[in-house]
């Protein structure tokens, strides 16, 4: 099972106990991290699109841009995760180089709450990453997924971080909801696409975010207005926040995308170039910020 297959299925589960019935659910807001983030990174959304985000963490390593905190929403959260257990961009990248997409879907019996289940895909992360909770990585992450019964984002900064990675993960109607204490949560897409709020309210103090949706007006000629109304919603929830970044990165990806191995590669090359044009104006803004190069 690899990472390229994850990407694409990005599989949810049933209700179930995530850590314990006295456990407290995760809170609404994030908590201010000690010390305070220096710079965030904010991945979005977007399923098979979140292959950019790999591409444009490798031009920032190249260019020697650091950054202490990953906040991420659906495949932006998968992504995280191992980047978090100390993984760099070309470790991530090489790990996704076998399997297929296939590989994680498990069939729900309860096809009216979504038809896959995901327990493959916790099981997938949770043993690539050893089981570890989110505060005993040894990099800061924020994994953002939606409460399902009022649509408000939730961010995770502790508990175990394959169920954090399904619940941010599970797409309505497609993928079952995630119980977790007797509250039922699903992908962040619903309410965060891309979450700027949590790296600031987390106390970074400069935040790069990468949004991986299709840009407003990207819909090709026929798209049903079904397809039309979901973007705009989507927009609406991302263009907010985004808006709050002291930076941007908007990969021009195609509107149609897949979980195929061909589009993961085309994917991560878009990504690549969109980071490299806009890499010297990223440089400027950190040094104005007093924030350039490695600590």
């Amino acid at each position: 099972m690899a990472l390229a297959g994850v990407v694409g299925t990005l599989s949810g589960c049933s209700a179930f106990n995530y850590a314990g019935a006295d456990s407290p659910l995760p809170q609404l807001s994030a908590a201010p991290l000690e010390p305070s983030p220096r710079v965030a990174l904010v991945l979005g959304s977007g399923g098979p699109r979140g292959y950019a985000h790999i591409g444009v963490m490798k031009v920032l390593a190249e260019a020697g841009i650091d950054y202490d905190l990953v906040v991420g929403s659906s495949a932006g959260a998968l992504v995280g995760a191992f980047w978090a257990n100390g993984l760099d961009a070309e470790e991530i990248d090489r790990i996704s180089r076998s399997g297929g997409p296939l590989a994680l879907f498990d069939i729900s019996p309860f096809a009216d709450r979504g038809w896959i289940r995901g327990q493959r895909l916790q099981d997938y992360v949770n043993t690539r990453l050893g089981s570890k909770s989110i505060e005993q990585m040894p990099r800061r992450l924020i994994v953002v997924a939606t409460r399902r019964d009022d649509k408000a984002p939730v961010f995770f900064q502790s508990g175990n971080i394959g169920v954090a990675v399904r619940a941010s993960s599970a797409v309505p109607r497609i993928i079952s909801p995630v119980g977790i204490n007797g509250t039922e949560f699903e992908d962040a897409d619903e309410s965060l696409p891309v979450a700027v709020r949590a790296a600031r309210q987390a106390g970074a103090q400069f935040v790069i975010a990468i949004d991986v949706s299709a840009r407003a007006g990207a819909a090709p000629r026929g798209t049903s207005q079904a397809l039309l109304d979901r973007d705009a919603r989507r927009r609406g929830r991302i263009d907010p926040e985004v808006a709050t970044a002291d930076f941007l990165i908007h990969p021009d990806l195609e509107y149609a995308a897949g979980p195929s191995r061909s589009y993961f590669v085309k994917a991560q090359a878009t990504g690549e170039r969109s980071a490299r044009d806009a890499l010297p104006d990223l440089v400027e803004r950190l040094r104005l910020a007093g924030l350039a190069g490695k600590d």
